[in-house]
């Protein structure tokens, strides 16, 4: 079978999905935006890819049925302007390219396939677009930006009516500055590396979300993003989710939610939805004093 007919395959598959644990996007961002919501919500790093390759359409399905709260996913932007994903300064580990990727046209990197876990794929790098049309409604998506050519990704946001969804993720605020400039409901989470940090991102961006880290993740901290009306998103990568893929997941969860975060983002989603409804922190509700 071609690389044509099987992409075709692929393409008519991911359409055809049957979402179990889809969710509604109004409904997440309604939850997302409430943060004495007592709903722990979870982030799939680099979209579902135990699965299919990371940031691929297809992980974004998977992402999707799966039931998962946010996608996080990386965004480059093409020599010609053309916003897609990869992680990666270069394209070496994931692709059958070669080099950086901003220095090609769109129509070179189409050329190229997805290579996961060191085989080469059928799939092709996918576009922003194509992405936030498969999570439109369905989920909300952090797009941590790769690029300095924010410009190109905020046209396809409005391009695709999906500022709803998505927030703007990093750790350099003059970045940010540039998105906030842009629209003052673009929703932004910033990295913080410290207390100061974190309460200087709450005063320039009045942030729905801070990305904190276990560095400084105390009990004050998060009570102090929290009286702003943001919630703290904290990382599963690494030590947590290898003791939730080992079944230590009261190990896990104690040392996530310890001091109150309420977004982790994880490698095993499906592993850490399961555990936080088992441990009910999946639900709905809300409390100023949790």
């Amino acid at each position: 079978m071609n690389f044509k007919r099987l992409a075709f395959l692929q393409f008519a598959l991911l359409l055809s999905f049957v979402a179990v644990g889809q969710q509604n996007s109004d409904t997440l961002r309604s939850i997302l935006l409430n943060a004495s919501s007592t709903k722990v919500l979870v982030a799939s790093h680099r979209a579902a890819h135990n699965k299919y390759p990371e940031n691929s359409l297809m992980a974004f399905q998977e992402a999707i049925r799966l039931g998962v709260d946010i996608i996080e996913t990386d965004v480059k932007v093409s020599k010609d302007g053309v916003p897609f994903l990869m992680h990666d300064g270069t394209m070496n580990r994931t692709t059958t390219g070669k080099g950086d990727p901003e220095e090609l046209t769109w129509a070179e990197l189409s050329e190229f396939y997805i290579v996961d876990k060191g085989k080469k794929t059928s799939y092709k790098i996918p576009t922003l677009e194509q992405a936030l049309n498969i999570a439109k409604g369905k989920i909300l998506v952090d797009l941590d930006l790769k690029t300095d050519r924010i410009e190109k990704i905020i046209e396809v946001v409005n391009q695709t009516n999906t500022k709803d969804i998505v927030f703007f993720f990093d750790s350099d605020y003059s970045i940010l500055s540039r998105v906030r400039a842009a629209g003052k409901d673009y929703m932004i989470m910033p990295r913080a590396y410290s207390m100061a940090m974190a309460d200087s991102s709450i005063l320039l961006f009045n942030p729905p979300i801070v990305h904190i880290d276990f560095s400084f993740y105390t009990a004050k901290l998060v009570q102090s993003i929290r009286s702003a009306n943001a919630r703290a998103w904290i990382n599963a990568l690494g030590e947590p989710d290898q003791d939730i893929r080992s079944g230590k997941v009261n190990e896990a969860l104690q040392k996530l939610l310890a001091n109150g975060a309420s977004i982790i983002q994880t490698d095993e989603p499906e592993l850490l939805l399961k555990a936080l409804k088992e441990k009910g922190y999946r639900s709905n509700g809300s409390s100023k004093n949790k």
